[in-house]
Protein backbone atom coordinates (compact mmCIF):
# COMPACT_ATOMS: atom_id res chain seq x y z
CA UNK A 1 0.00 0.00 0.00
CA UNK A 2 1.21 3.44 -1.07
CA UNK A 3 0.27 6.74 0.45
CA UNK A 4 1.33 10.10 -1.14
CA UNK A 5 0.92 13.02 1.14
CA UNK A 6 -0.56 16.60 0.51
CA UNK A 7 2.22 19.11 -0.04
CA UNK A 8 2.60 21.39 2.63
CA UNK A 9 2.37 24.19 0.89
CA UNK A 10 -1.66 22.90 -0.72
CA UNK A 11 -4.64 24.28 1.20
CA UNK A 12 -7.61 23.31 1.85
CA UNK A 13 -10.84 25.02 0.93
CA UNK A 14 -14.01 24.07 1.62
CA UNK A 15 -16.67 22.44 -0.93
CA UNK A 16 -18.90 24.65 -2.78
CA UNK A 17 -22.75 23.55 -4.22
CA UNK A 18 -22.58 21.75 -7.87
CA UNK A 19 -23.84 23.72 -10.79
CA UNK A 20 -26.69 21.84 -13.03
CA UNK A 21 -26.92 18.34 -12.41
CA UNK A 22 -26.37 16.38 -16.06
CA UNK A 23 -27.29 12.71 -16.50
CA UNK A 24 -26.56 11.15 -19.15
CA UNK A 25 -27.41 7.24 -19.45
CA UNK A 26 -27.25 4.93 -22.16
CA UNK A 27 -30.69 4.65 -23.71
CA UNK A 28 -30.00 0.03 -24.00
CA UNK A 29 -28.18 -1.14 -20.96
CA UNK A 30 -26.27 -4.79 -21.42
CA UNK A 31 -26.04 -7.05 -18.80
CA UNK A 32 -22.34 -6.96 -20.08
CA UNK A 33 -20.16 -3.68 -20.60
CA UNK A 34 -19.15 -2.20 -24.02
CA UNK A 35 -15.42 -1.11 -24.06
CA UNK A 36 -15.35 2.25 -26.34
CA UNK A 37 -12.96 0.82 -29.57
CA UNK A 38 -11.71 4.55 -29.85
CA UNK A 39 -8.58 3.96 -27.72
CA UNK A 40 -7.54 4.39 -23.81
CA UNK A 41 -9.65 6.02 -21.44
CA UNK A 42 -10.02 7.72 -18.43
CA UNK A 43 -13.75 6.77 -17.10
CA UNK A 44 -13.75 9.89 -13.88
CA UNK A 45 -16.83 8.43 -12.16
CA UNK A 46 -17.28 11.05 -9.57
CA UNK A 47 -20.60 9.83 -7.58
CA UNK A 48 -22.82 12.40 -8.29
CA UNK A 49 -14.41 2.50 -59.98
CA UNK A 50 -14.08 -0.16 -61.78
CA UNK A 51 -12.48 0.49 -64.98
CA UNK A 52 -14.89 1.02 -67.47
CA UNK A 53 -18.57 2.70 -68.56
CA UNK A 54 -19.84 -0.94 -67.96
CA UNK A 55 -18.88 -1.45 -64.36
CA UNK A 56 -19.46 2.12 -63.06
CA UNK A 57 -23.23 1.63 -64.52
CA UNK A 58 -23.47 -1.78 -63.00
CA UNK A 59 -22.46 -0.18 -59.74
CA UNK A 60 -24.53 2.56 -59.77
CA UNK A 61 -27.54 0.46 -61.00
CA UNK A 62 -27.40 -1.88 -57.96
CA UNK A 63 -27.38 0.86 -55.72
CA UNK A 64 -30.74 2.23 -56.70
CA UNK A 65 -31.99 -1.42 -57.85
CA UNK A 66 -31.42 -2.75 -55.02
CA UNK A 67 -32.63 -0.30 -52.72
CA UNK A 68 -36.12 -0.47 -54.82
CA UNK A 69 -35.42 -4.37 -54.29
CA UNK A 70 -35.51 -3.81 -50.60
CA UNK A 71 -38.41 -1.36 -50.82
CA UNK A 72 -40.30 -3.60 -53.25
CA UNK A 73 -39.81 -6.78 -50.86
CA UNK A 74 -40.56 -4.68 -47.81
CA UNK A 75 -43.46 -2.77 -48.92
CA UNK A 76 -46.28 -5.52 -47.49
CA UNK A 77 -44.96 -7.68 -44.94
CA UNK A 78 -45.52 -6.69 -41.56
CA UNK A 79 -43.34 -6.96 -39.12
CA UNK A 80 -39.73 -8.57 -39.26
CA UNK A 81 -38.08 -11.91 -39.24
CA UNK A 82 -36.96 -14.19 -36.56
CA UNK A 83 -33.93 -12.88 -35.50
CA UNK A 84 -31.21 -15.54 -34.56
CA UNK A 85 -29.82 -14.66 -31.05
CA UNK A 86 -26.14 -13.95 -30.63
CA UNK A 87 -23.52 -14.06 -28.22
CA UNK A 88 -23.06 -12.39 -24.63
CA UNK A 89 -21.01 -9.41 -24.31
CA UNK A 90 -17.44 -9.69 -24.26
CA UNK A 91 -15.15 -7.10 -23.04
CA UNK A 92 -11.98 -5.62 -24.85
CA UNK A 93 -8.71 -5.97 -23.08
CA UNK A 94 -8.15 -3.20 -20.90
CA UNK A 95 -6.05 -1.59 -18.24
CA UNK A 96 -8.91 -0.26 -15.66
CA UNK A 97 -8.23 1.79 -12.59
CA UNK A 98 -10.64 2.89 -9.86
CA UNK A 99 -10.05 6.25 -8.13
CA UNK A 100 -12.60 6.75 -5.24
CA UNK A 101 -13.40 9.30 -3.60
CA UNK A 102 -13.28 8.41 0.48
CA UNK A 103 -12.65 12.42 2.03
CA UNK A 104 -14.88 12.94 5.22
CA UNK A 105 -18.14 14.08 3.48
CA UNK A 106 -18.50 10.46 2.29
CA UNK A 107 -19.97 8.59 4.92
CA UNK A 108 -19.61 4.82 5.50
CA UNK A 109 -22.66 3.67 4.22
CA UNK A 110 -21.94 5.78 1.89
CA UNK A 111 -18.75 4.63 1.07
CA UNK A 112 -20.32 1.11 0.91
CA UNK A 113 -22.46 1.60 -2.03
CA UNK A 114 -19.25 3.14 -3.89
CA UNK A 115 -17.97 -0.52 -3.30
CA UNK A 116 -21.28 -2.20 -4.63
CA UNK A 117 -20.84 0.44 -7.81
CA UNK A 118 -17.28 -1.20 -8.39
CA UNK A 119 -18.07 -4.62 -8.18
CA UNK A 120 -21.48 -4.33 -9.86
CA UNK A 121 -18.80 -2.81 -12.96
CA UNK A 122 -15.97 -5.51 -12.28
CA UNK A 123 -18.83 -8.35 -12.59
CA UNK A 124 -19.19 -7.55 -15.83
CA UNK A 125 -15.99 -7.29 -17.21
CA UNK A 126 -13.34 -10.43 -18.82
CA UNK A 127 -10.51 -10.62 -16.26
CA UNK A 128 -7.14 -12.04 -15.98
CA UNK A 129 -3.20 -10.85 -16.99
CA UNK A 130 -4.41 -11.21 -20.87
CA UNK A 131 -7.74 -9.41 -20.79
CA UNK A 132 -8.75 -6.81 -18.44
CA UNK A 133 -6.35 -5.95 -15.30
CA UNK A 134 -8.26 -4.17 -12.43
CA UNK A 135 -6.55 -1.59 -9.42
CA UNK A 136 -8.38 1.09 -7.40
CA UNK A 137 -7.01 3.99 -5.95
CA UNK A 138 -8.44 5.39 -2.57
CA UNK A 139 -7.96 9.24 -1.69
CA UNK A 140 -8.93 11.84 0.45
CA UNK A 141 -6.19 14.30 1.42
CA UNK A 142 -3.74 11.31 0.43
CA UNK A 143 -3.66 8.82 -2.01
CA UNK A 144 -3.61 4.92 -1.19
CA UNK A 145 -3.05 2.81 -3.60
CA UNK A 146 -5.31 -0.20 -2.48
CA UNK A 147 -4.83 -2.94 -5.17
CA UNK A 148 -2.28 -2.55 -8.49
CA UNK A 149 -3.19 -3.70 -12.09
CA UNK A 150 -1.12 -6.80 -11.67
CA UNK A 151 -2.06 -7.45 -7.92
CA UNK A 152 -5.70 -9.96 -8.43
CA UNK A 153 -5.61 -11.64 -11.80
CA UNK A 154 -9.20 -13.47 -11.36
CA UNK A 155 -12.87 -11.57 -10.66
CA UNK A 156 -13.24 -13.63 -7.31
CA UNK A 157 -10.12 -11.77 -5.92
CA UNK A 158 -11.02 -8.44 -7.12
CA UNK A 159 -14.13 -8.79 -5.48
CA UNK A 160 -12.63 -10.02 -2.05
CA UNK A 161 -10.38 -6.66 -2.38
CA UNK A 162 -13.00 -4.62 -2.93
CA UNK A 163 -15.04 -5.67 0.00
CA UNK A 164 -11.89 -4.78 2.63
CA UNK A 165 -11.41 -1.42 1.08
CA UNK A 166 -11.86 1.67 4.05
CA UNK A 167 -12.73 5.19 3.53
CA UNK A 168 -9.92 7.42 4.34
CA UNK A 169 -12.41 10.45 5.40
CA UNK A 170 -10.41 13.42 5.35
CA UNK A 171 -10.14 15.88 2.38
CA UNK A 172 -10.27 15.80 -1.53
CA UNK A 173 -7.04 15.87 -3.57
CA UNK A 174 -8.40 14.75 -6.82
CA UNK A 175 -5.67 16.33 -9.15
CA UNK A 176 -3.29 14.15 -6.70
CA UNK A 177 -4.63 11.18 -6.99
CA UNK A 178 -5.28 11.84 -10.83
CA UNK A 179 -1.38 12.06 -11.02
CA UNK A 180 -1.09 9.50 -8.95
CA UNK A 181 -2.90 7.17 -11.69
CA UNK A 182 -0.72 8.91 -14.56
CA UNK A 183 3.21 8.25 -12.86
CA UNK A 184 2.12 4.89 -10.87
CA UNK A 185 -1.11 2.99 -11.37
CA UNK A 186 -0.62 2.85 -14.98
CA UNK A 187 3.17 2.43 -14.99
CA UNK A 188 4.57 -1.02 -15.69
CA UNK A 189 6.07 -1.63 -12.35
CA UNK A 190 2.05 -1.85 -11.48
CA UNK A 191 1.02 -4.40 -14.42
CA UNK A 192 0.46 -1.62 -16.77
CA UNK A 193 0.96 -2.21 -20.20
CA UNK A 194 1.88 -0.93 -23.28
CA UNK A 195 -0.80 1.48 -25.00
CA UNK A 196 -1.85 -0.31 -27.59
CA UNK A 197 -5.12 -0.46 -30.26
CA UNK A 198 -5.71 -3.71 -28.90
CA UNK A 199 -6.76 -2.38 -25.88
CA UNK A 200 -7.94 0.49 -23.91
CA UNK A 201 -6.61 2.18 -20.54
CA UNK A 202 -9.15 3.66 -18.20
CA UNK A 203 -9.65 4.90 -14.82
CA UNK A 204 -12.98 5.68 -12.84
CA UNK A 205 -12.70 8.36 -10.49
CA UNK A 206 -15.31 8.63 -7.98
CA UNK A 207 -15.83 12.37 -6.07
CA UNK A 208 -19.47 13.94 -4.69
CA UNK A 209 -17.41 17.41 -3.79
CA UNK A 210 -15.10 20.30 -5.01
CA UNK A 211 -11.73 19.14 -5.52
CA UNK A 212 -9.30 21.10 -3.09
CA UNK A 213 -6.31 21.13 -5.57
CA UNK A 214 -5.98 21.63 -9.61
CA UNK A 215 -7.91 18.97 -11.87
CA UNK A 216 -7.66 20.51 -15.04
CA UNK A 217 -3.64 20.50 -16.40
CA UNK A 218 -3.25 16.75 -14.92
CA UNK A 219 -6.88 16.02 -16.59
CA UNK A 220 -5.41 17.20 -19.73
CA UNK A 221 -2.00 15.10 -19.44
CA UNK A 222 -3.82 12.51 -18.58
CA UNK A 223 -6.01 12.22 -21.87
CA UNK A 224 -2.72 13.19 -23.58
CA UNK A 225 -1.08 9.91 -22.00
CA UNK A 226 -3.63 8.35 -23.76
CA UNK A 227 -6.45 7.99 -21.26
CA UNK A 228 -10.65 8.61 -21.47
CA UNK A 229 -11.91 10.17 -18.71
CA UNK A 230 -15.60 9.83 -17.65
CA UNK A 231 -16.97 11.79 -14.65
CA UNK A 232 -19.56 11.33 -12.71
CA UNK A 233 -21.01 13.37 -9.56
CA UNK A 234 -22.75 12.98 -6.69
CA UNK A 235 -24.93 15.23 -4.59
CA UNK A 236 -22.83 18.78 -4.17
CA UNK A 237 -20.15 17.75 -6.63
CA UNK A 238 -18.94 21.08 -8.60
CA UNK A 239 -19.85 20.00 -12.22
CA UNK A 240 -17.16 22.76 -13.66
CA UNK A 241 -14.74 20.49 -12.27
CA UNK A 242 -16.38 17.25 -13.82
CA UNK A 243 -16.39 18.68 -17.26
CA UNK A 244 -12.28 20.01 -16.35
CA UNK A 245 -11.39 16.45 -15.81
CA UNK A 246 -13.91 14.75 -18.66
CA UNK A 247 -12.90 14.04 -22.29
CA UNK A 248 -14.96 15.05 -25.14
CA UNK A 249 -17.74 14.84 -26.03
CA UNK A 250 -18.61 15.32 -22.11
CA UNK A 251 -22.78 14.57 -22.80
CA UNK A 252 -21.21 10.89 -22.85
CA UNK A 253 -17.99 11.55 -20.26
CA UNK A 254 -19.96 13.19 -17.61
CA UNK A 255 -22.71 11.72 -14.95
CA UNK A 256 -24.53 13.12 -12.20
CA UNK A 257 -26.28 11.12 -9.32
CA UNK A 258 -28.40 12.84 -6.84
CA UNK A 259 -27.03 10.53 -3.96
CA UNK A 260 -24.96 7.65 -3.43
CA UNK A 261 -28.24 5.33 -2.94
CA UNK A 262 -28.38 5.88 -6.78
CA UNK A 263 -25.21 5.30 -8.04
CA UNK A 264 -25.81 1.72 -8.82
CA UNK A 265 -28.30 2.95 -11.59
CA UNK A 266 -24.82 3.87 -13.43
CA UNK A 267 -23.28 0.46 -13.43
CA UNK A 268 -25.17 -0.73 -16.35
CA UNK A 269 -23.57 2.17 -18.51
CA UNK A 270 -20.43 1.30 -17.20
CA UNK A 271 -20.46 -2.24 -17.80
CA UNK A 272 -21.72 -1.69 -21.81
CA UNK A 273 -18.76 1.06 -22.25
CA UNK A 274 -16.16 -2.00 -21.80
CA UNK A 275 -18.50 -4.60 -24.11
CA UNK A 276 -17.24 -5.61 -27.67
CA UNK A 277 -20.66 -7.19 -28.58
CA UNK A 278 -23.49 -7.16 -26.43
CA UNK A 279 -26.59 -9.33 -27.61
CA UNK A 280 -29.52 -7.78 -25.13
CA UNK A 281 -31.95 -10.12 -26.30
CA UNK A 282 -29.87 -13.34 -25.48
CA UNK A 283 -29.90 -11.31 -22.12
CA UNK A 284 -33.34 -11.19 -21.43
CA UNK A 285 -32.59 -7.48 -20.66
CA UNK A 286 -35.84 -6.28 -22.78
CA UNK A 287 -39.55 -6.16 -22.95
CA UNK A 288 -40.36 -7.22 -26.19
CA UNK A 289 -43.39 -9.29 -26.60
CA UNK A 290 -42.56 -11.53 -29.79
CA UNK A 291 -39.39 -10.59 -31.70
CA UNK A 292 -36.21 -9.20 -29.88
CA UNK A 293 -33.54 -7.57 -32.51
CA UNK A 294 -30.00 -6.84 -30.97
CA UNK A 295 -27.74 -4.44 -32.26
CA UNK A 296 -24.17 -3.59 -30.54
CA UNK A 297 -25.03 -2.05 -27.08
CA UNK A 298 -28.77 -1.75 -27.57
CA UNK A 299 -31.63 -3.68 -29.04
CA UNK A 300 -35.11 -2.75 -30.28
CA UNK A 301 -38.59 -4.89 -30.91
CA UNK A 302 -40.31 -6.57 -33.80
CA UNK A 303 -43.25 -8.11 -34.78
CA UNK A 304 -43.97 -11.83 -36.60
CA UNK A 305 -45.51 -11.43 -40.04
CA UNK A 306 -49.01 -10.52 -39.84
CA UNK A 307 -48.14 -8.42 -36.34
CA UNK A 308 -47.76 -4.84 -36.56
CA UNK A 309 -45.46 -3.07 -34.14
CA UNK A 310 -47.31 -0.50 -31.80
CA UNK A 311 -46.64 2.98 -30.66
CA UNK A 312 -45.01 1.80 -26.84
CA UNK A 313 -42.25 -0.18 -29.10
CA UNK A 314 -42.42 -2.98 -27.29
CA UNK A 315 -46.44 -4.68 -28.03
CA UNK A 316 -47.51 -5.80 -31.35
CA UNK A 317 -51.21 -5.63 -32.89
CA UNK A 318 -52.64 -8.28 -35.25
CA UNK A 319 -52.43 -6.32 -39.14
CA UNK A 320 -55.80 -5.04 -40.61
CA UNK A 321 -55.91 -7.18 -43.36
CA UNK A 322 -55.07 -5.03 -46.97
CA UNK A 323 -53.49 -5.27 -49.96
CA UNK A 324 -50.38 -6.20 -47.86
CA UNK A 325 -47.67 -5.97 -50.73
CA UNK A 326 -49.53 -5.34 -53.63
CA UNK A 327 -48.20 -2.86 -55.55
CA UNK A 328 -48.17 -1.56 -59.35
CA UNK A 329 -44.58 -0.71 -60.71
CA UNK A 330 -43.74 0.99 -64.28
CA UNK A 331 -39.96 1.11 -65.59
CA UNK A 332 -39.88 4.17 -67.62
CA UNK A 333 -36.47 3.24 -70.27
CA UNK A 334 -34.64 5.77 -72.16
CA UNK A 335 -33.48 4.05 -75.07
CA UNK A 336 -31.71 6.69 -76.86
CA UNK A 337 -28.87 6.42 -79.19
CA UNK A 338 -26.09 7.99 -76.03
CA UNK A 339 -27.40 4.63 -74.08
CA UNK A 340 -25.39 2.46 -76.60
CA UNK A 341 -26.14 -1.10 -76.68
CA UNK A 342 -23.94 -2.50 -74.46
CA UNK A 343 -25.50 -0.28 -71.78
CA UNK A 344 -29.46 -0.80 -72.39
CA UNK A 345 -28.33 -4.47 -71.61
CA UNK A 346 -27.21 -3.68 -68.12
CA UNK A 347 -30.62 -1.92 -67.60
CA UNK A 348 -32.31 -4.99 -68.54
CA UNK A 349 -30.60 -6.72 -66.27
CA UNK A 350 -31.03 -4.47 -63.26
CA UNK A 351 -34.77 -4.40 -63.97
CA UNK A 352 -34.62 -8.25 -63.59
CA UNK A 353 -32.74 -7.91 -60.68
CA UNK A 354 -35.77 -5.89 -58.83
CA UNK A 355 -38.32 -8.64 -60.52
CA UNK A 356 -36.34 -11.34 -59.09
CA UNK A 357 -36.82 -9.96 -55.67
CA UNK A 358 -40.95 -9.26 -55.95
CA UNK A 359 -44.36 -11.32 -55.13
CA UNK A 360 -45.54 -11.56 -58.27
CA UNK A 361 -49.41 -12.16 -58.39
CA UNK A 362 -52.90 -10.72 -58.60
CA UNK A 363 -53.19 -9.90 -55.68
CA UNK A 364 -49.30 -8.73 -55.03
CA UNK A 365 -46.67 -7.06 -57.41
CA UNK A 366 -47.19 -6.13 -60.71
CA UNK A 367 -45.04 -4.77 -63.32
CA UNK A 368 -45.13 -2.75 -66.44
CA UNK A 369 -42.41 -1.94 -68.68
CA UNK A 370 -42.46 1.05 -71.28
CA UNK A 371 -39.14 1.90 -73.15
CA UNK A 372 -39.31 5.66 -74.69
CA UNK A 373 -36.72 7.81 -77.53
CA UNK A 374 -38.56 9.64 -79.86
CA UNK A 375 -41.07 8.41 -79.37
CA UNK A 376 -43.27 5.79 -76.52
CA UNK A 377 -43.47 2.10 -76.76
CA UNK A 378 -45.17 -0.08 -73.94
CA UNK A 379 -43.13 -3.25 -73.72
CA UNK A 380 -45.89 -4.54 -72.05
CA UNK A 381 -48.74 -3.32 -69.47
CA UNK A 382 -49.35 -4.12 -65.58
CA UNK A 383 -50.51 -7.52 -65.33
CA UNK A 384 -50.16 -9.37 -68.64
CA UNK A 385 -47.25 -11.11 -66.97
CA UNK A 386 -48.53 -13.19 -63.84
CA UNK A 387 -45.00 -14.61 -62.83
CA UNK A 388 -41.06 -13.21 -62.78
CA UNK A 389 -40.12 -15.95 -64.95
CA UNK A 390 -42.25 -14.20 -68.09
CA UNK A 391 -41.52 -10.88 -67.26
CA UNK A 392 -37.77 -11.51 -66.93
CA UNK A 393 -38.27 -13.29 -70.13
CA UNK A 394 -40.40 -9.91 -71.93
CA UNK A 395 -37.38 -7.89 -70.53
CA UNK A 396 -34.92 -9.98 -72.05
CA UNK A 397 -36.29 -9.68 -75.36
CA UNK A 398 -37.16 -5.66 -75.27
CA UNK A 399 -35.28 -4.43 -78.14
CA UNK A 400 -33.03 -1.32 -78.12
CA UNK A 401 -34.97 1.85 -79.75
CA UNK A 402 -31.68 3.84 -80.34
CA UNK A 403 -33.47 7.11 -81.48
CA UNK A 404 -34.45 10.33 -79.41
CA UNK A 405 -34.76 11.72 -75.80
CA UNK A 406 -38.36 12.59 -75.61
CA UNK A 407 -38.87 12.36 -71.85
CA UNK A 408 -41.88 14.77 -71.41
CA UNK A 409 -43.62 12.72 -73.87
CA UNK A 410 -42.81 9.66 -72.02
CA UNK A 411 -44.05 10.49 -68.56
CA UNK A 412 -47.32 11.66 -70.00
CA UNK A 413 -47.61 8.19 -71.55
CA UNK A 414 -47.00 6.86 -67.98
CA UNK A 415 -49.64 9.50 -66.52
CA UNK A 416 -52.54 9.03 -69.05
CA UNK A 417 -51.58 4.81 -70.31
CA UNK A 418 -49.65 2.93 -67.92
CA UNK A 419 -51.68 3.45 -64.69
CA UNK A 420 -54.92 3.23 -66.34
CA UNK A 421 -57.46 0.45 -65.23
CA UNK A 422 -57.39 -0.52 -69.21
CA UNK A 423 -53.66 -1.11 -69.13
CA UNK A 424 -54.27 -3.05 -65.57
CA UNK A 425 -53.71 -0.87 -62.98
CA UNK A 426 -55.57 -1.64 -60.15
CA UNK A 427 -57.32 1.32 -57.66
CA UNK A 428 -56.04 1.59 -54.29
CA UNK A 429 -52.79 -0.07 -55.04
CA UNK A 430 -49.68 1.90 -54.53
CA UNK A 431 -48.19 2.83 -57.95
CA UNK A 432 -44.44 3.77 -58.31
CA UNK A 433 -42.96 4.81 -61.40
CA UNK A 434 -39.17 4.36 -62.23
CA UNK A 435 -37.67 6.90 -64.83
CA UNK A 436 -34.29 6.33 -66.04
CA UNK A 437 -32.48 8.49 -68.31
CA UNK A 438 -28.95 9.45 -69.38
CA UNK A 439 -29.63 12.88 -71.23
CA UNK A 440 -30.94 16.17 -71.57
CA UNK A 441 -34.60 15.43 -72.27
CA UNK A 442 -36.02 17.20 -76.09
CA UNK A 443 -39.45 17.93 -74.80
CA UNK A 444 -40.78 19.63 -71.76
CA UNK A 445 -41.32 17.67 -68.59
CA UNK A 446 -42.34 20.45 -66.15
CA UNK A 447 -46.48 19.47 -67.02
CA UNK A 448 -45.98 15.65 -67.25
CA UNK A 449 -43.74 15.48 -64.19
CA UNK A 450 -45.85 17.63 -62.05
CA UNK A 451 -48.96 15.40 -63.25
CA UNK A 452 -47.42 12.01 -62.01
CA UNK A 453 -46.78 13.50 -58.39
CA UNK A 454 -50.07 15.33 -58.35
CA UNK A 455 -51.64 12.06 -58.99
CA UNK A 456 -50.23 10.27 -55.99
CA UNK A 457 -47.68 8.31 -57.73
CA UNK A 458 -44.00 7.42 -56.10
CA UNK A 459 -41.46 8.35 -58.93
CA UNK A 460 -37.91 8.17 -59.07
CA UNK A 461 -35.38 9.38 -61.31
CA UNK A 462 -32.25 7.92 -62.45
CA UNK A 463 -29.54 9.81 -64.41
CA UNK A 464 -26.75 8.60 -66.39
CA UNK A 465 -24.01 10.49 -68.02
CA UNK A 466 -25.81 13.78 -69.58
CA UNK A 467 -28.57 13.08 -67.70
CA UNK A 468 -30.00 17.23 -66.57
CA UNK A 469 -29.99 16.99 -62.65
CA UNK A 470 -32.84 19.64 -62.54
CA UNK A 471 -34.41 17.56 -64.97
CA UNK A 472 -34.38 14.59 -62.42
CA UNK A 473 -35.20 16.75 -59.56
CA UNK A 474 -38.69 17.97 -61.59
CA UNK A 475 -39.30 13.80 -61.91
CA UNK A 476 -38.42 13.15 -58.24
CA UNK A 477 -40.99 12.79 -55.67
CA UNK A 478 -40.21 14.78 -52.81
CA UNK A 479 -38.32 15.01 -50.59
CA UNK A 480 -36.42 15.38 -54.44
CA UNK A 481 -33.22 14.62 -52.76
CA UNK A 482 -34.07 11.37 -51.33
CA UNK A 483 -36.10 10.41 -54.98
CA UNK A 484 -33.08 10.70 -57.53
CA UNK A 485 -29.86 8.82 -58.53
CA UNK A 486 -27.29 10.98 -60.50
CA UNK A 487 -23.61 9.38 -61.80
CA UNK A 488 -21.98 12.56 -63.37
CA UNK A 489 -20.31 9.45 -66.03
CA UNK A 490 -20.10 5.79 -66.20
CA UNK A 491 -16.78 5.62 -64.52
CA UNK A 492 -17.44 7.45 -61.39
CA UNK A 493 -20.14 7.54 -59.15
CA UNK A 494 -21.35 10.56 -57.53
CA UNK A 495 -24.16 11.55 -55.88
CA UNK A 496 -26.73 8.72 -55.88
CA UNK A 497 -28.70 10.44 -52.79
CA UNK A 498 -28.82 9.57 -49.01
CA UNK A 499 -31.42 7.39 -49.63
CA UNK A 500 -35.53 6.77 -50.54
CA UNK A 501 -37.99 7.86 -48.09
CA UNK A 502 -41.51 7.13 -48.20
CA UNK A 503 -44.18 9.19 -46.24
CA UNK A 504 -47.57 7.87 -47.11
CA UNK A 505 -48.12 6.15 -44.01
CA UNK A 506 -51.52 8.31 -43.01
CA UNK A 507 -52.99 6.87 -45.87
CA UNK A 508 -52.05 3.76 -45.96
CA UNK A 509 -52.34 0.37 -44.20
CA UNK A 510 -50.57 0.93 -41.06
CA UNK A 511 -48.69 -2.57 -41.06
CA UNK A 512 -47.15 -1.05 -44.74
CA UNK A 513 -45.98 2.17 -42.81
CA UNK A 514 -44.03 0.11 -40.62
CA UNK A 515 -42.39 -1.99 -44.09
CA UNK A 516 -41.17 1.82 -45.45
CA UNK A 517 -39.40 2.37 -42.42
CA UNK A 518 -37.38 -0.84 -42.02
CA UNK A 519 -37.04 -0.63 -45.62
CA UNK A 520 -36.13 3.48 -45.14
CA UNK A 521 -33.54 1.76 -43.02
CA UNK A 522 -31.62 -0.60 -44.95
CA UNK A 523 -31.64 1.85 -47.69
CA UNK A 524 -29.43 4.37 -45.94
CA UNK A 525 -27.22 1.89 -45.02
CA UNK A 526 -26.79 0.30 -48.20
CA UNK A 527 -26.62 3.44 -49.33
CA UNK A 528 -23.70 4.53 -47.09
CA UNK A 529 -21.92 1.52 -47.37
CA UNK A 530 -21.81 2.09 -51.66
CA UNK A 531 -20.58 5.77 -51.06
CA UNK A 532 -17.61 4.33 -48.71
Amino acid sequence: QDFLPVPPHLSLSPRSPPGPSHVSLAPCLPKEGQVNTSGPRLLLSTLHPASGSSAAMDRIFSAFLLSLLLLLQSSGVCGAPPQPRGTLCRTKPTDLVFIIDSSRSVRPHEFEKIKVFVSRVIEGLDVGPNSTRVGVINYASAVKNEFSLKTHQTKAGLLQAVRRIEPLSTGTMTGLAIQFAISRAFSDSEGGRVRSPNFNKVAIVVTDGRPQDGVQDVSARARAAGIEIFAIGVGRVDMHTLRQIASEPLDDHVDYVESYSVIEKLTHKFQEAFCVVSDLCATGDHDCEQLCVSTPGAYKCACKEGFTLNSDGKTCSACSGGLGSALDLVFLIDGSKSVRPENFELVKKFINQIVDSLDVSDKQAQVGLVQYSSSVRQEFPLGQFKNKKDIKAAVKKMSYMEKGTMTGQALKYLVDSSFSIINGARPGVPKVGIVFTDGRSQDYITDAAKKAKDSGFRMFAVGVGNAVEDELREIASEPVAEHYFYTADFRTISKIGKKLQMKICVEEDPCECKSIVKFQTKVEELINSLQQ
